[in-house]
């Protein structure tokens, strides 16, 4: 099919409505993976599919400037982060975050992630019940400042977790919870400044990610004020805490799948790899990343002139039915045997390239952690679940099952 497919009318209600199936449903009733619509008023291309994700990621096509609503952008990211950068500005504050994403930096945080869950473990048992998704966060939280080299008191645990816990949770909501999660966001960019201006004067470990943003050196060569290292440090540790959503999912499909937790609770390693991705790609985070072109593009023979808004569905390319066999069921299969899989057509975290483009550094740390929260859960978590509500809600942006998974946890 040639030409963009025009839906008339605003869509903001309907996408409020459908959640994460909006482009879905709009791609399968048009048999086509482009639709033109309005969104908050404004005109914007929805894309699915590797050669969109191709598209959008790739050749520097297209930039963050006004593609995210100022709402979502003070929660996850704020002014002057790396996301909102382009050319060689992004490319050289990108290397600062693939600084911290060796196989060596990797090893490091899975374990202490494994010490700080099996320490939690014993405190779980003390309880009648605990949520996961916050036990989870909590874990994530000492975990990834630990490993950041981000001094975190005892005593202060808690308000960081929930903190960053908001800023998640919140990001898809508008009015007084998205400003509630905005003022909570203030309290941790204050936390974090005083950790920049500390770090300064007494040296992190060194290799830490503290270490990295306070040596890094700017494209024209100035170091990162206190306010953007802060911002940026934030962009280690939010996404790192982000991760209990992929833990929580991953306990959720270990209850629907029981022949996969035999597996990996046997020592089968490679079954929890394949587990985790398949989390990946199942499970609904984010439904679309939004950009902006940079010059006048094209796409199915149709130009796209500078400052086109362009939203690439990853929810629906990650069920894309041209790529994934039974895209609706749940099965890590898929991921086993070395089998190769098109870098833009699994894009929980974006596609193209990280070390070239807007594709999330941390992508290997996520699925490190989520394979081992898998084998943690499966083979030294002894838990039952309670009776609860365990539907997930597509309406609900981040989706998250309804009870945010309670479990009761035994020696």
């Amino acid at each position: 099919m040639h030409g963009i497919p025009r839906i008339p009318g605003d869509q903001s209600l309907a996408f409020l409505l459908e959640g994460y199936r909006f482009g879905q449903h709009r791609f399968d009733r048009l048999g086509t993976d482009a639709f033109r619509t309005r969104l908050m008023l404004r005109e914007v291309v929805v894309l699915r599919g590797a050669a969109a994700a191709r598209f959008f990621y790739e050749g520097e096509r297209f930039d963050r400037t006004g593609a995210l609503p100022v709402s979502v952008l003070h929660l996850l990211q704020d002014e002057g982060s790396v996301q909102t950068l382009s050319g060689d500005a992004h490319r050289v504050r990108k290397g600062m975050f693939l600084e911290v994403a060796t196989l060596a930096h990797r090893d490091a945080l899975a374990a202490i992630f494994r010490d700080e869950w099996r320490e939690a473990v014993l405190e779980w048992a003390q309880r009648p019940s605990i949520v996961l998704h916050r036990e989870a966060a909590r874990v994530l939280t000492r975990t990834a400042c630990q490993w950041a080299g981000v001094p975190l008191r005892e005593d202060e645990v808690d308000a960081r977790t929930s903190e960053f816990l908001a800023m998640i949770d919140r990001a898809g909501t508008f009015g007084p919870p998205n400003w509630f999660a905005r003022a909570m966001r203030l309290r941790t960019e204050a936390w974090a400044r005083d950790v920049v201006r500390d770090g300064a004067a007494t040296p992190p470990p060194e290799g830490s990610a503290l270490a990295v943003i306070l040596a890094h050196r700017d494209a024209d060569g100035h170091p990162l004020s206190v306010e953007t290292a802060a911002t940026e440090l934030l962009n280690v540790l939010r996404p790192t805490v982000a991760v209990g959503r992929f833990i929580v999912f991953a306990a959720w499909a270990l209850r629907r799948r029981p022949d996969w937790a035999a597996r990996i609770r046997a020592g089968d390693d490679e079954a929890a790899a394949a587990f985790a991705e398949e989390v990946r790609r199942f499970s609904p985070f984010f439904p679309v990343v939004g950009g902006r072109a940079i010059g006048d593009v094209e796409w199915a023979g149709e130009r796209l002139p500078a400052g086109a808004w362009v939203m690439l569905d990853l929810f629906a390319t990650n069920r894309h039915p041209a790529l994934w066999e039974q895209p609706e069921r749940f099965e890590p299969g898929r991921f086993l045997g070395g089998r190769a899989v098109d870098r833009n057509a699994l894009v929980p975290q974006g596609g193209g390239v990280a070390a070239a483009g807007h594709r999330c550094p941390g992508e290997l740390h996520t699925v490190d952690l989520v394979a081992e929260a898998i084998k943690l859960l499966a083979r030294e978590t002894n838990y039952d679940l309670p009776p609860q509500d365990l539907r997930v809600h597509l309406r609900r942006m981040p989706a998250l099952p309804r009870s945010g998974f309670v479990m009761r946890v035994r020696r």
